[in-house]
């Protein structure tokens, strides 16, 4: 591994847990058909990719899914329980590895996100940690929605590199999905992937990044 100044990092799964199989069980309560087609986390039903990039709104989204549900009656509420179902929260201890990887190198956080999943997320934080955002862990926080783009098309990644001056090749990208890791090889960036088994703090410990 070539020396490292900056490292990126994914939200979900590599700070903030999240279990896919959470929100598959409240899709099939919601009366999704071919939940496995319509929602996880290799492939999912093109209405995701349209919230993550900001291109349709949280009132927009649900009345996607009650068409999709075929339950013109199912509440607000219900919908964003269901959708945020997958959210678990952040584990104590993450917050510190990040202020001490900032100390460190230049970090930024890279994230698939959407305003449902978001507002959850930040109000998780405030919550727990008495944090408003993450602004204080990362020199910058990218999330999808905010920037009409998502991993793991390259223009995002691209856009960070332009953005922040960075260079690929001395930067960590740290993901749970190997297609958002694959494309960020493509663009010559080191990567690594984020599991249960290969923690955030294993992945800092191999890589000697404190």
């Amino acid at each position: 591994m070539q020396k490292i100044e900056n490292i990126i990092l994914d939200y979900g799964n590599v700070i903030f847990m999240i279990d896919f199989n959470r929100a598959r069980q409240a899709f099939i309560t919601l009366g999704i058909k071919n939940v496995d087609d319509f929602f996880g986390h290799k492939a999912q039903d093109p209405l995701f990719d349209a919230f993550d990039k900001g291109e349709i709104t949280p009132a927009e989204f649900r009345t996607a899914i009650r068409e999709k549900t075929n339950s013109p009656e199912l509440s607000d509420q219900q919908i964003d329980d269901a959708w945020n179902a997958l959210l678990i929260g952040v584990p104590q201890g993450k917050h510190e590895v990040l202020l001490a990887l900032r100390e460190k190198y230049r970090t930024f956080l890279l994230s698939n996100n959407n305003e449902i999943h978001y507002a959850y997320c930040m109000q998780h934080i405030q919550e727990k940690y008495g944090i408003p955002n993450n602004d204080i862990f990362f020199e910058k926080a990218y999330y999808s929605h905010q920037m009409g783009m998502r991993k793991p098309n390259a223009e995002i990644f691209e856009q960070v590199v332009t953005e922040t001056g960075i260079n690929p090749a001395t930067t960590l990208f740290i993901d749970d999905s190997p297609q958002h890791l694959a494309t960020a090889n493509q663009l010559g960036f080191q990567t690594a992937l984020c599991t249960s088994e290969d923690t955030l703090e294993i992945l800092v410990e191999r890589y000697r990044l404190l």
